[in-house]
């Protein structure tokens, strides 16, 4: 058992008091431990506050600022410890795993057979909303991590288009630094730096190269010479980030396309929600485009979802159930994603509110469904367990902010990965 999963399980095993004592019947209630707190992640988490407390129930706010899993994690397990776990929490992927096999996640089967989820879903996606066959979790939707943002006005001022291939990015980052603007935005956190890492990775390799490296974990993969060219493309991007990018939000790094400090963003696609919040509309005010390099199928997915955490209070546990319920309804699916950027998890839905650049993500899932493109983003939560996506993120930021070479980052990236899995 690796090493933080012990750790994890000796708090659940000295928590006594994990789970909550019935208590007196009161409004449904949940407390939501989640790290949405942007422009358009927290209007899109009020449509569901709003929604909740609609119908009669009591929301318990506890946000974590930045957007930083990792913060929200620690906060779960200081929780966990202390036997006051929250009722539900924003949880990815594997983690929803890693905590199901805890013991201390609350089945919704009734809930999700109501609702009809099995027939509404991406077969990959349900899976991961279950642990041992039994529904623990609730998705939210679908966000595609690798989008690339550009202000045209921008690039009208210095003459260029939206870039296809690697080349026409350099030269377009090349007459924007002469113009005084800085060619890349981007802000200095190990999640961003690793989250470009991915991009690339898709980008350079194609969807068969991510899934084989980042899924799967191969060694031929990570260490063979797609990799390296993998990081001779990051090692360029870092001189296209101007010198005052460390520990810059991402959501700042939005604002520099938005104000046309900057020419590209390379970031999913919660910065349309943040554009959307800012009044901006896609087409007009800014651009969204595959990154350079891409063809065919390539959709690396994220999944916001809320896991349900185990309670003997008949408050709570009917609090989970219809939290658990509005997320999937066709009309807080609208809403919720309508202002975060992302688009709704259901598939028999009609996105006729929904602007361009929702429409066009939509098409690109389709079609990576079906050509087999269609990976779950590894450096966010979706596709291998938190310590291999922790090796992962230290080499792509120590890589990005460093002198370390291609050829010596490789052989760390597969070093530190193998001693991760151990």
């Amino acid at each position: 058992m690796p090493q933080p999963r012990r750790r994890l399980l000796a708090l659940v095993l000295c928590s006594a008091a994990l789970l909550a004592a019935p208590a007196q019947a009161g409004p449904p209630t949940v407390e939501v431990l989640h790290f949405m707190t942007s422009g358009g992640q927290a209007k899109a988490m009020k449509s569901l506050k709003d929604d909740l407390e609609s119908q009669g129930g009591k929301w318990i706010d506890t946000p974590v600022g930045g957007g930083n899993s990792e913060d929200a994690l620690a906060k779960l397990r200081t929780r966990v410890m202390g036997g006051d776990p929250p009722s539900s929490v924003q949880l990815k992927g594997p983690l929803i795993q890693e905590w199901g096999n805890l013991g201390v996640l609350q089945a919704i089967d009734d809930v999700a057979a109501a609702g009809r989820w099995e027939q509404a879903l991406p077969r990959s996606v349900a899976e991961t909303m279950k642990y041992k066959g039994q529904w623990v979790a609730a998705p939210v939707n679908i966000h595609r991590l690798d989008w690339m943002y550009a202000n045209p006005a921008v690039l009208n001022k210095v003459g260029i288009k939206m870039p296809a291939t690697w080349e026409e990015f350099d030269a377009a980052a090349e007459k924007l630094k002469a113009a005084g603007i800085t060619p890349l935005a981007h802000g200095g956190q190990a999640w961003q730096d690793a989250s470009l890492f991915e991009i690339i990775v898709a980008s350079v390799g194609g969807p068969d190269f991510h899934r084989k490296a980042l899924v799967e974990l191969d060694p031929a993969a990570l260490t063979g010479p797609t990799m390296k060219a993998v990081f001779d493309r990051m090692r360029k991007l870092r001189g296209y980030v101007d010198a005052n990018f460390s520990g810059r939000d991402w959501n700042v790094a939005t604002n520099m396309i938005i104000t046309g400090q900057a020419g590209f963003q390379l970031m999913g696609d919660w910065v349309k929600g943040d554009m959307s919040a800012a009044g901006k509309q896609p087409g007009k005010d800014y651009v969204c485009a595959n990154p350079p390099g891409y063809g065919g199928a390539n959709f690396l997915f994220i999944v916001d979802s809320f896991a349900m955490f185990r309670s003997r209070n008949p408050d709570v546990l009917a609090g989970q159930k219809l939290f658990g319920k509005l997320m999937m309804e066709p009309r807080f699916q609208e809403n919720f994603n309508l202002a975060k950027g992302s688009i709704p998890v259901r598939t028999d839905m009609k996105l006729d509110k929904f602007d361009a650049c929702a429409l066009a993500a939509r098409d690109q899932m389709d079609k990576s469904i079906k050509g087999g493109g269609f990976n779950p983003s590894a450096i966010h939560d979706m596709a291998v367990a938190s310590a291999v996506r922790g090796a992962m993120t230290d080499v792509a930021t120590r890589h990005f902010n460093s002198n370390l070479s291609s050829d010596d980052a490789v052989q760390l990236l597969a070093k530190s990965i193998r001693q991760a899995r151990e």
